[in-house]
């Protein structure tokens, strides 16, 4: 049914002069006219607060809004890319065609208050994403590739399918508002099914040990590679928010806190030693994901999403822009840090300083919760961002000095006001903050993320033959999907 209703609508359509297919034109049209759209009515939303629901089917919010307008922004700027990038592509209609529907199948996810459209658009996201990844079907490798990945997709809707159908068959409740607002679940139910919810998060998160879809799925044109690092992986940052609630009712936060603080140290270790782009680009995507989850077990699932927002942002940039880097750079060695005693003097300084104003500019001034450890994650951010200032040769100390504050003032100023805004926006989401704490467990763990942090900028994995190994086999891709086919 799906071949003849692609190739039906390839054979109905025309082309431009210059050569772009009618279909592509459209796709391109439409996801700026939704994204138009998408920004108009968060505006009169935030405005007049009006409730939009149909028949406990579907139920629109800030929340909501705000993830389509970010989803059609990343979808708009592919899809207008690719309509002339891909221009000449065989299956530029197909890859049109199922862009369309992914981000479609997105919106729909956001957007499900019953649980029958909400498990439908997550296969849905799968599917499609799936088909991206294999849309060249004369490409051997990539259609192992579309196989391999839409195993990992339909695992994990299998597996959240059962998890919330236990739930709803525990509380007879049908609608995520129902799910959020009773507490008549047995505990054994109550944390079989968030088990299985976290672990369909982590598969389409590509965290570990779960990541080997990602690493398999470079065949995909870049365009779709860009639409799925910045929108299909976060997915799983909006299903643990939708589910919120139940995560932490049944004290798992910890599992999400452990796995992400693990996937986020290996997969940095994994890009280190990467030699292609694209590779480099999807171990970066794993680690930040890997963030995103270690943020949702602190409890500040407002933290994920906006993390999700900007690493959306950053991550498509990257990708679209893959090639330009390849034509301009050479193979060269890894730089090794070496810093001085000044240097380090102003990282440590830079980096209290930017915890600091970002504790001051969203209230996370609590040193004895979990906020404590997004407050770290940002000092360790700006004190990166100040070495890769301070080491530069062609600036003067007051060059260094300057761009540095100029750098963490304003850089935590627009963090702090991206965070504050997407807390407002989920307003309505409930326990979207909820710090706790600090247990022995996460004080353990967080001096054993800061040692890895900190052995991994030092390089020791190049002085380890073994742990080099162990981590080059670790970021392998499926082997069918690289070539495995002689023609």
């Amino acid at each position: 049914m799906e071949s003849y209703t692609l190739s039906t609508l390839e054979n109905q359509t025309e082309e431009q002069p210059n050569g772009i297919p009618l279909v592509s034109r459209i796709s391109s049209k439409l996801h700026w006219f939704l994204l138009t759209a998408s920004i108009l009515a968060l505006i009169f939303y935030q405005v007049f607060a009006p409730n939009w629901e149909y028949l406990d089917i579907f139920r629109i919010n800030g929340f909501t809004l705000l993830i389509w307008t970010t989803v059609l922004f990343f979808s708009s700027i592919v899809s207008s890319y690719s309509k002339n990038y891909l221009t000449g592509f065989q299956y530029q209609k197909r890859f049109s065609l199922f862009s369309i529907c992914f981000t479609l199948s997105v919106m729909l996810f956001v957007a499900s208050n019953h649980i029958l459209p909400l498990l439908i658009s997550w296969f849905a996201m799968g599917y499609f994403m799936a088909k991206l990844i294999g849309v060249n079907k004369t490409w051997g490798e990539a259609r192992q590739a579309e196989t391999f990945s839409l195993r990992y997709f339909i695992s994990g809707a299998l597996v959240l399918t059962i998890g919330i159908l236990l739930l709803c068959y525990d509380s007879d409740q049908f609608t995520l508002q129902g799910l959020m607002i009773t507490d008549e679940f047995s505990n054994s139910i109550l944390i079989i099914s968030t088990v299985l919810i976290i672990i369909a998060a982590t598969i389409q998160s590509a965290i570990f040990p779960f990541h080997r879809w990602l690493l398999s799925a470079m065949t995909s044109p870049t365009p779709a590679s860009a639409l799925m690092h910045a929108g299909f992986v976060n997915g799983s940052g909006l299903l643990l928010t939708l589910f919120a609630p139940l995560l932490i009712l049944s004290n798992t936060l910890w599992i999400l806190f452990i796995i992400g603080g693990i996937t986020a140290i290996l997969a940095q270790f994994q890009k280190l030693i990467q030699v292609n782009v694209k590779h480099k680009l999807a171990c970066s995507t794993i680690a930040q994901m890997g963030f995103m989850i270690m943020q949702c077990g602190l409890g500040f699932f407002n933290a994920a999403i906006a993390h999700l927002i900007l690493h959306g942002f950053y991550k498509a940039y990257l990708f679209l822009s893959s090639g330009e880097q390849v034509m301009q750079s050479s193979p060269q060695e890894s730089p090794r840090i070496k810093i001085t005693f000044l240097q380090a003097v102003a990282v440590l300084l830079f980096g209290v300083l930017g915890a600091f104003l970002f504790s001051y500019l969203t209230g996370k001034t609590n040193t004895t919760d979990s906020s404590i450890f997004l407050t770290l994650i940002v000092a360790i951010t700006v004190g990166q961002a100040t070495y890769n200032i301070v080491k530069e040769k062609s600036f003067s100390y007051i060059e260094k000095l300057v761009a540095s504050a100029v750098l963490f003032i304003v850089g935590i100023s627009v963090y702090a006001l991206l965070f504050n805004g997407i807390t407002i926006l989920m307003s309505e989401m409930p326990m979207i903050q909820v710090p706790h704490s600090l247990d022995t467990l996460q004080i353990v763990f967080g001096v054993i993320f800061l040692i890895g942090f900190f052995i991994m900028k030092l390089g020791v994995h190049r002085k380890s033959p073994w742990l080099y190994v162990k981590l080059l086999n670790l970021s392998q891709p499926y082997k069918k999907t690289i070539h495995y086919y002689k023609k």
